[in-house]
């Protein structure tokens, strides 16, 4: 079991060097073109392949691990993201608008591969030292680790927005490289090699063999992301900076700030899903009660600034509240793919699952600048409200008594 901790351990450390890098490389990029003069959509394009090849790379990434291990799929990731940010220091200002945006998007794939490598590879770690049979544990240990990697990328937002001013475009990404390149070193030696692989061969067919909860759980994954995605990739950061004139660092520091809260959220779950009197446990039934609460606030916010209300002060307040019952959300979902999987077919699954995770992150992009284009950030917030009914329709299809295997006992999670 030390060894198991020790591991997991250096899995988290990596991931989380990787997520500062993360959320920074994504301001960075957002406000630089922006101060360009690059639109709403434009800005979206740059960031779809990062979204798209996310995809593909959970599908393929949770099978490629299941075989190989998890450290080829954790130093892989990490390797990308160091070759997509000195890719991106290469970029010329003397290039054209269209093969700088073509060129971004290339780079950006890279990112988004990495991305998800890593993240697979650290939520598989979890299920492969928490022993079986320890769901209160497990529950844990997915808010843990949920809620401090979102709290670090909240972290990386205010990062990028402070290298931007203080170093530009180019100096960030170097000094970010360097950073990672020492993460990568400081690990790759301390890893067992059969980490996560799985005892017997894992068929490539089993890519597409889930369980009908699996199904529904990523259908219902897909639209949850998908509502945040639709406000915060492209609208909210070029509505504070265009429309309320707010500096880049204080863009970044809103971004930063509302995933330090939203990671802070996600790693105390279980102690509020206790207090709010979910005793019994943590089922189908949770995710798609917390997905009809969430509904209501993007569509509150956005009456709210139709009817001339402060759009700073709703703003900060609307999206505070957003961010609490998202970051519910999003802590159900994770422990809930985790209950669904045993320890042989959880590498497989969840890379299935946050393929879901992605192409609702890819679909609420190019909503994002698409709807702020032409309907303002008001029609962001009411997309939102729409995608997340989605989600809480299709929760109706999750099981909800499988007590035995499915349920959390809340109380064992503070044991």
């Amino acid at each position: 079991m030390r060894n198991s901790l020790r591991n997991y351990a250096l899995v988290t450390g990596a991931y989380w060097g990787f997520t500062l890098t993360d959320g920074a490389l994504r301001m960075l990029v957002l406000l630089h073109f922006d101060r360009l003069g690059y639109s709403a959509v434009e800005i979206a394009f740059l960031f779809l392949f990062y979204e798209f090849f996310g995809i593909v790379t959970n599908l393929l990434g949770g099978w490629i691990a299941a075989r190989s291990g998890l450290k080829v799929t954790l130093y892989g990731g990490l390797l990308l993201q160091i070759g997509s940010l000195i890719m991106l220091a290469l970029l010329q200002p003397s290039w054209s608008r269209l093969g700088s945006v073509c060129y971004v998007m290339s780079a950006q794939a890279l990112s988004g591969i990495a991305k998800d490598l890593t993240k697979m590879s650290a939520k598989t770690a979890i299920k492969v030292v928490v022993p079986e049979g320890s769901e209160g544990a497990l529950f844990k240990w997915v808010s843990r680790l949920t809620g401090s990697k979102n709290a670090l990328k909240g972290v990386g937002f205010f990062m990028g927005g402070a290298l931007l001013t203080a170093l530009g475009f180019t100096g960030s990404l170097i000094a970010m490289a360097v950073g990672l390149l020492a993460v990568l070193l400081a690990t790759v030696l301390a890893l067992p090699s059969g980490m996560g692989k799985a005892k017997s061969k894992v068929k490539f067919s089993a890519l597409f063999s889930k369980s009908s909860a699996v199904n529904w759980l990523s259908a219902a994954r897909l639209f949850l992301f998908a509502a945040r995605d639709v406000w915060f990739v492209v609208g909210l950061p070029v509505f504070l900076a265009s429309v309320l004139h707010w500096s880049f660092w204080q863009v970044g520091a809103f971004a930063s700030a509302w995933f330090i809260g939203y990671g802070f959220v996600q790693a105390i779950v279980p102690e509020i899903l206790r207090q709010v009197g979910a005793r019994e446990g943590v089922t189908g039934d949770t995710a798609r009660l917390w997905a009809f609460v969430l509904v209501a606030i993007p569509v509150c916010l956005a009456g709210a600034l139709q009817l001339n209300v402060s759009p700073g002060l709703a703003l900060m307040i609307g999206l505070a509240i957003f961010m609490v019952v998202f970051a519910i959300n999003s802590s159900v979902h994770s422990y809930l793919i985790l209950a669904y999987s045993g320890e042989e077919e959880v590498a497989v699954n969840v890379g299935f699952y946050y393929m879901a995770n992605a192409g609702g992150r890819l679909l609420g992009t190019l909503l994002s600048g698409l709807i702020f284009e032409f309907y303002g950030f008001t029609g962001c917030l009411l997309a939102s409200g729409a995608l997340v009914l989605a989600a809480g329709l299709l929760s109706f299809n999750l099981p909800r008594t499988e007590a035995v295997q499915l349920t959390v006992k809340l109380k064992e999670a503070d044991a």
